[in-house]
């Protein structure tokens, strides 16, 4: 087990910066602490690597935007399509 220099288990956490993209590293467990403690799981990436996996991941969130904006579309147009379908029935109900 790793012990925090405050005293505590370390917890495992990811780095998420440019210089160590999806990294993962023994840190403090209290949220929000000065407390300088910081080990590393991973071994150091290639700098390719580094290069390379700050892209993928804005490609990978501006996908998921993406994706969020067309389910919201898709809800929308789902909630039209059941509505005109009522009115359509309510239309040939009294119509008939």
């Amino acid at each position: 087990m790793v012990v925090c220099t405050c005293g505590k288990p370390a917890v495992v956490k990811t780095s998420w910066t440019n210089r160590n993209p999806g990294r993962r590293f023994f840190g403090c467990p209290t949220i929000g602490s000065n407390c300088p403690f910081l080990g590393w799981l991973d071994p150091v990436m290639c700098p390719r690597s580094v290069d390379i996996i700050p892209g993928l991941l804005r490609r990978i969130n501006a996908f998921q935007g993406v994706v969020e904006e067309l389910e919201e579309q898709r809800s929308k147009y789902k909630k039209y399509i059941i509505i005109s379908w009522v009115l359509f029935a309510l239309y040939v109900y009294f119509n008939a």
